[in-house]
């Protein structure tokens, strides 16, 4: 998507409450974390983000919000997350649990399904994920 800047756009989620509440935390500084499966970047052949990468984040109306840096990428199994970085996912998550159950619930949601095309898509212990880092650059009108 075209941002006016040669800066990638990056969008959290998919349009709508999840989207807007994920935006949110990231312009008011509690969201420095996120997590995609790994499966997900083969879906429109896309790189795994590096460190040092800036991207546009965009809301549900696809309108530049923010810019970001990726300060950290890591690969761990979904058994693996610690309660740090589900904190730092700035959704209000107090363990590992809460944070399970609500990327679990959004994995196995429809939107998610349809748009890896696996109406059977499932996540489990050994699911591969991909853990970004950010920093808040600056915000966007």
């Amino acid at each position: 998507m075209a941002n006016g800047s040669d800066i990638p756009v990056m969008a959290f989620g998919f349009p709508g409450p999840l989207r807007d509440k994920l935006v949110a935390a990231i312009r008011n500084g509690s969201k420095t974390s996120t997590t995609s499966t790994l499966i997900e970047y083969s879906v429109e052949s896309e790189a795994i983000p590096q460190v040092g990468q800036r991207h546009i984040v965009i809301d549900s109306d696809g309108k530049p919000a923010a810019e970001i840096e990726i300060t950290a990428v890591t690969h761990a199994r979904l058994t693996d997350i610690d309660v740090k970085h589900a904190r730092d996912e700035g959704e209000g998550f107090e363990s590992v649990d809460e944070w399970r159950r609500a990327h679990e619930q959004f994995w196995h949601g429809d939107a998610m399904r349809a748009y890896l095309d696996d109406p059977q898509f499932i996540v489990n212990d050994c699911t591969e994920l991909v853990l970004e880092r950010f920093r808040l650059v600056r915000l966007l009108p």
